[in-house]
């Protein structure tokens, strides 16, 4: 035994010589250990850690030297060298699971390389739109090394002993660099099988083979040689190796990855003396910069630049927010284009313009408006327009911890236009029922709000929650609730909207709302638009409750409804749809959702008429889509991965065969079309109608168009499909995508959840996480320790913000002298700008202009009068209402030119062009006849 044992020492040394000779290196940038956590965390001098981002951004300047912190060299990147400036840092980014090169000039060394060696490295651009490589002296190019957005493996071979010098053309992740013998594994994908599939990824371009057991394989394209088709047979070719399906596959697909975050960072330049951005993008409908904080700045202006803002406009203050370690600003409210941000410190001097930075080339999208929400309603759901910009007149609020209860808003009370000033946001929004006050309103959440922060006189809702209500279900209530950043949540109370129409929430959390309340309920709302928010636990209850009630539960007739890109977090009950008093005409869809790891309602339907598609179904522990009570639901192009119960009508087909626990309700009818069923479970069971015409989960059409035929009717109740998809009058328009390409849409940049997928980071397990219905206690542990990072905002304590640049009214804080930008004055019961002074009587003039309605304005008669005195110097236009015969009014005395033609359609009449010098009094009285001016716009010359 000894003499083995000396043996195998031998050897063990021999091999250890032989492998120093010719040392293989690899790096995995996958994970980042404890030690190294620690060790970044401790060494702020050289490291700034962004919790949001979950990544180390290194400050150091350093030349062909080992990347250390707190004097220790990283596990992370043990035995790399590298090269770096003032500007072109790296970061250690957990949250992508990379190392990211920041700029071109940052160099990686790779010392002992020997001659005939392989180069492996796996990386892609960390911009979404534009190309970047990587590039390697010393090597002769097998593959790769080219330019690309998407990832890429890159393939080389040695030429002669000694070093490599990796260097990007811009910001890059690099997931992985290896350095192998001839011959041996490149550290790629594993295969699922003899098969040289791989496993399925949002992130990589890939080949989707469908078998004819309905399995899928999968095969990142970037490594396919070819697919070569004869006959039936398909053959799959990877470099020398390959596999042939004989008769096997039913169907060949692709999809298109999209990076775990994605996104495109802006232009910009960190020189030295100005305020350092650290990151900057543009998202939907906004755009965001952070920034380092600048020696000797109080606060920072920031300033916005592109779509309506034609040159520099100053965002509110409370949009610029301190986080300890770094600066913030979001700006929303943006349409579709290319914008530019402006960062100027400010001290006790005022503006430090010399320091000011700024970053250009944030591209900024729009919302996806598919859905019933927006059908027949063209004027923009809530307080914006369908463009993405604030509507005319409409009033920004902003609320945080500290003003929940305190803010205040001047509102209309009554029917004769009388105001009133309401505080706190819970006794604002009230003031919205009775439908008197007509203004738009975005209240624009920032940070973290608990339940102890809010007053329970401000959440007034049987959800013990805030709530927007309404005594009518067509009273036109324009309120968006919206969260500001990646970072607004309610945490231990939830959201109510009871009765009438046109509300947005968007961006939201939600979390910890008690056992037995939904994290919002939706009552008899019409065109109700919910999307981008995350949807957490509930408090713990007993039974089925045991992690809350409902996330997102809609039910009294509520209709005209979207629910979209939300992210649902290991929900109990996803989504109930209908209680007991609804009818086939109610109209809901559910699209681009996220259900993380739930459990059941994904949505459960009681009689409504709803449209299920591209939400991404991840692992579903108990069943997807439940139909009952006579209900028709069109279930199309989404992704199930690991459901084992995609579909069920109650009391027939999988619910018949199983325990029966769905619903012991009459079913409702089921159309399914372009589904894809990926990791199936062994219990799975999708029965169709087409393999049992009697108990059946669905009706599986053949063709998107196809009638399900009255003969198809529920086991319990009797009931068929209306086929309303078929219908034009019934269906709205919106865009479906192909099912293979939902996991990354819904899992990439623009997807599902808050911004940046919100600052709360959870990664399931599959093995065990798919079928657990139960809490799970990594992300419970997260949630019940959550505490925003959030310190608060610059310069202003009082989280009361100005207007909305070139939009809104003062949300109840000091109204600056000089409002900037185009202002559109209203005077729907009251001038929504306090520089007018109205005399006289308001009238009724109900118009529709750019896509807003206005009910009231000013009567121009014998008693009625406008006055102002504007700051600069603008170009008036004066909007009067058809439904009286002035045509004309008199300014200071002379008559104003002739209003234009009639707008027959929005009944209102447009004086133009007339100039207003800064200084001067203006008074606006009676002109040919009695007259109703609603609007008052007035934009600056240049």
């Amino acid at each position: 035994m000894k003499r083995l044992t000396y043996i195998f020492a031998i050897v063990a040394m021999l091999l250890g010589m032989i492998g120093n000779v010719n040392a293989q290196q690899k790096w995995s940038f996958s994970s980042v250990s404890a030690t190294d956590q620690a060790n970044l965390n401790a060494d702020t001098e050289n490291w700034t850690y962004d919790s949001s981002n979950s990544r180390w951004t290194s400050k150091a300047i350093i030349t062909d030297e080992a990347l250390n912190a707190n004097n220790v060299e990283l596990e992370f990147t043990k035995g790399l060298k590298f090269t770096l400036g003032a500007v072109d840092y790296v970061r250690v980014d957990r949250k992508k699971n990379c190392l990211t090169l920041n700029n071109k000039l940052a160099k990686v060394t790779i010392s002992g390389v020997k001659a005939g060696q392989v180069l492996t490295v796996k990386c892609q651009s960390s911009s979404s739109s534009t190309a970047r490589k990587i590039t390697a002296t010393n090597i002769t190019v097998t593959s790769g090394f080219e330019e690309s957005t998407s990832s890429t493996t890159n393939v080389g071979t040695v030429k002669e002993d000694g070093s490599i010098i990796l260097q990007s053309t811009g910001g890059l992740y690099v997931y992985s660099i290896e350095v192998t013998n001839p011959g041996e594994e490149d550290g790629g994908d594993e295969p699922a099988g003899d098969d040289l599939s791989v496993a399925q990824s949002t992130m990589n371009n890939q080949a989707v083979l469908t078998l004819s057991d309905q399995t899928k394989r999968y095969y990142n394209t970037a490594e396919l040689t070819s697919i070569d088709i004869d006959g039936t047979n398909v053959k799959i070719v990877k470099g020398n190796n390959s596999y042939t399906f004989a008769n096997k596959v039913t169907d060949i697909s692709f999809t298109k990855g999209v990076p775990v975050d994605g996104g495109e960072e802006g232009n910009y330049n960190n020189t030295q003396g100005k305020v350092k951005i650290n990151e900057a993008k543009g998202w939907l409908e906004s755009a965001y910069v952070k920034f380092a904080l600048f020696e000797g700045a109080t606060s920072y202006n920031v300033y916005v630049k592109g779509g309506q803002y034609a040159d520099y406009t100053k965002i509110d203050g409370p949009l610029v927010r301190s986080y300890g370690t770094y600066g913030r600003a979001d700006v929303v409210g943006l349409k579709a284009d290319s914008y530019s941000l402006k960062i100027v410190p400010v001290n006790a001097d005022g503006e430090m313009a010399e320091a000011a930075n700024e970053v250009t080339s944030l591209v900024v999208k729009n919302y996806d408006r598919g859905g019933f929400a927006h059908m027949n309603w063209t004027k923009g759901i809530g307080a914006y327009k369908d463009d993405g910009a604030l509507k005319q007149g409409a009033k920004v609020i902003y609320v945080t911890k500290d003003n929940f209860n305190t803010c205040t808003l001047e509102m209309v009370k009554d029917n004769k236009g009388n105001m009133e000033t309401f505080v706190g946001i819970g006794n604002i929004l009230q003031a919205k029922k009775k439908g008197y006050d007509t203004t738009p309103l975005s209240v624009r959440i920032i940070g973290q709000i608990t339940a102890s922060n809010a007053d329970a006189a401000q959440r007034m809702t049987d959800q013990k929650g805030l709530q927007i209500k309404s005594d009518n279900d067509d009273t036109d209530l324009a309120v968006t609730i919206e969260g500001i950043g990646d970072d607004a949540i309610f945490d231990g109370f939830g959201l109510g909207v009871d009765g009438g129409c046109d509300v947005e929430v968007r961006n939201m959390a939600f979390k910890g709302q008690g056992s037995s309340d939904d994290n919002m309920e939706i009552k008899g709302t019409q065109h109700i638009w919910v999307h981008h928010c995350d949807f957490f636990y509930g408090m713990k209850g007993s039974g089925d409750h045991d992690k809350g009630d409902g996330s997102l539960d809609c039910k009294d007739k509520c209709t005209f409804a979207t629910f979209s890109y939300n992210h649902f977090w290991d929900a109990g009950k996803a989504m109930l749809c209908g209680m007991k008093s609804e009818v086939t005409t109610n109209l809901l869809s559910y699209h681009h959702n996220w259900f993380d790891h739930s459990d059941s309602r994904h949505p459960r339907v009681r009689t409504s008429t709803v449209h299920v598609y591209n939400n991404y179904f991840d692992g579903i522990g108990k069943y997807g889509v439940g139909a009952t009570m006579g209900s028709s639901v069109f279930v199309e192009n989404n992704y199930f991965r690991g459901t084992f119960r995609p579909m069920m009508s109650s009391k027939q087909g999988t619910d018949a065969t199983g325990d029966g626990t769905f619903s012991g309700e009459n079913g409702g009818i089921i159309k399914s079309f372009g589904n894809v069923f990926a990791e199936k479970p062994k219990n799975f069971s999708f029965i169709t109608y087409q393999t049992n015409n009697t108990s059946f989960d669905a009706y599986e059409a053949t063709t998107r168009g196809e009638v399900v035929p009255s003969t198809v009717v529920t086991l319990a109740g009797n009931t068929t499909y209306n086929n309303f998809d078929t219908d034009p009058s019934l269906m709205h328009d919106g865009t479906v995508d192909a099912a293979g390409d939902v996991p990354s849409i819904v899992t990439g940049y623009y997807g599902a959840g808050r911004l940046n997928h919100g600052d709360i980071e959870y990664t399931f397990t599959n093995s065990t996480d798919d079928a657990d219905y139960g809490r799970i206690a990594g992300l419970d542990n997260i949630l019940s320790n959550y505490k925003s990072s959030l310190v608060g905002i610059f310069g202003d304590e009082t989280s009361q913000g100005g207007g909305e640049p070139g939009g809104g009214d003062e949300p109840g804080g000091d109204e600056p002298e000089t409002p900037e930008g185009t202002i559109v004055a209203s005077f729907d019961g009251s001038p929504s700008y306090s520089m007018f002074t109205v005399g006289g009587d308001y009238g009724d003039g109900k118009i529709t202009y750019n896509g807003t309605y206005y009910k009231k304005g000013v009567k121009l008669n014998s008693k009625g009068s406008i006055k102002f005195t504007p700051t600069q110097n603008y170009t008036m236009t004066i909007v009067l209402a058809t439904s009286k015969d002035g045509k004309t009014v008199k300014i200071n005395g002379t008559a104003s030119p002739s209003a234009g033609a009639d707008n027959t359609e929005g009944k209102y009449r447009e004086i133009t062009g007339i100039s207003l010098t800064s200084g001067t009094e203006y008074t606006l009285t009676v002109g040919d006849k009695e007259s109703i001016v609603m609007l008052i716009i007035l934009e600056p010359k240049s």
